[in-house]
């Protein structure tokens, strides 16, 4: 799940700005930034970025850094709002649609066993579940959900998604279980945003329905393929797919949201609840350890994804019509981001409930950064990422 922070996040974000959970402004309070903790010197930038977001709102502030100097992690801010702990540099958290480049190394896994081919279309697989209000199945390419050309609506944009988890009535249904099935019906209410391959738009509905494709075609659940194919090849021990399960493996910072514009608005703990609600799109836990094994991995060809496959993903599209084009272009869930420096880094951005997390890499893997927010309605994540490779 993905949805607009205190700023429009258009490169890891999803749905629109016009919603009640679009544009958070920061909450009353705000952490002290010598509240900050590395376990060595150096990077001073990163920490001032993340120390910036601490006095923005953010509660807390975890990251870890893997560069030729070694492993760098800090902290920032509180990991629990009650205690005054500070988060931990090994601390699990929700990843949202960082979970989406797992999902399509497992597609792109299955195309290179010749058990589908991205160019088929959604209809051979899921005969009937896209239809109706102009959507058609038929005319939309296993690529173009991968790659968010497919016009398909969002469901997080649907109105009555919106009232059932980003407002006060979420709290009370934290524990329901959502189905893709359920939620893919709900975004064919509405029309699409435009004709398959007519333009680009985030839309979670897409990963939700490849996650329905992986099963579909291997018999398994995707968090089952996931945890073949990538999580124990990789020995990624703080990574998982959690179905319905709401608990966060230990250790862990508190979760915290907000559902209302108002500064004054209360913060709400939202460590627990059932994952289902993002599915495929964005239902993945993991540690900053775990996400930059996999990003530097899956950049490597031979280790996650054959040169062919590899190239197919990082084959990018522009990203609309934002203020980051061409500075963000976007391939088969994963993101090319050219920083203002002028170097390239390659991953993801994604936002959950009580969390907000990123990781990238250079195309070498020699250097690789990923953090978490434990919040989303505040602070910006590609402020840290900017000022860990360029140094500002």
């Amino acid at each position: 799940m993905a949805v607009h922070g205190r700023r429009v996040r258009t490169w890891l974000t999803a749905a629109t700005a016009a919603t009640a959970a679009a544009a958070l402004a920061a909450p009353a309070f705000a952490v002290p930034a010598d509240t900050a903790r590395t376990s060595t010197a150096g990077h001073s930038a990163t920490r001032e970025a993340m120390d910036a977001a601490v006095a923005d709102g953010v509660p807390g502030v975890t990251a870890r850094v893997e560069d030729k100097h070694g492993t760098w992690t800090g902290t920032s801010g509180v990991g629990n709002l009650k205690t005054g702990q500070p988060p931990g540099p090994r601390d699990h958290y929700r990843v949202g649609s960082v979970s989406k480049t797992f999902i399509a190394t497992v597609l792109l896994q299955l195309e290179a066993e010749g058990e589908l081919s991205l160019d088929d279309s959604v209809e051979k697989w899921l005969p009937g579940v896209v239809h109706g209000n102009g959507h058609d199945g038929s005319k939309i390419s296993l690529r173009r959900l991968l790659n968010h050309t497919s016009g398909i609506y969002n469901v997080l944009e649907d109105p009555e998604f919106q009232r059932r988890v980003f407002s006060e009535e979420f709290l009370d249904h934290r524990y329901d279980t959502w189905t893709a099935e359920s939620m893919v019906a709900m975004a064919m209410r509405n029309g699409p945003d435009f004709a398959p391959g007519g333009g680009w738009k985030y839309s979670n509905t897409n990963y939700i329905l490849a996650g329905m494709i992986i099963k579909r075609v291997t018999g398994n659940t995707y968090q089952e393929e996931i945890r073949q194919r990538i999580i124990e090849p990789l020995g990624l021990k703080g990574t998982r797919s959690p179905g319905t399960d709401p608990r966060l493996p230990r250790p862990h910072s508190r979760g915290y949201t907000k559902f209302s514009k108002d500064p004054a608005a209360p913060i709400h703990d939202v460590t627990e609840y059932n994952p289902s609600v993002m599915g495929a799109s964005g239902d993945a836990i993991s540690t900053s350890a775990d996400l930059i094994r996999f990003y530097t991995a899956l950049l490597r060809p031979g280790r996650l994804l054959e040169k062919e496959q590899l190239a197919e993903m990082m084959t990018t599209e522009p990203q609309g019509d934002g203020p980051d084009r061409p500075r963000m272009t976007y391939g088969l869930g994963l993101y090319r981001f050219e920083l203002g420096c002028g170097k390239v880094v390659w991953g993801h951005g994604g936002d959950a409930h009580g969390s907000s997390a990123a990781a990238f890499t250079t195309r070498d893997g020699r250097h690789a950064l990923a953090l978490d927010f434990n919040a989303m309605f505040a602070g910006e994540a590609k402020e840290v990422i900017e000022a860990e490779f360029c140094g500002k």
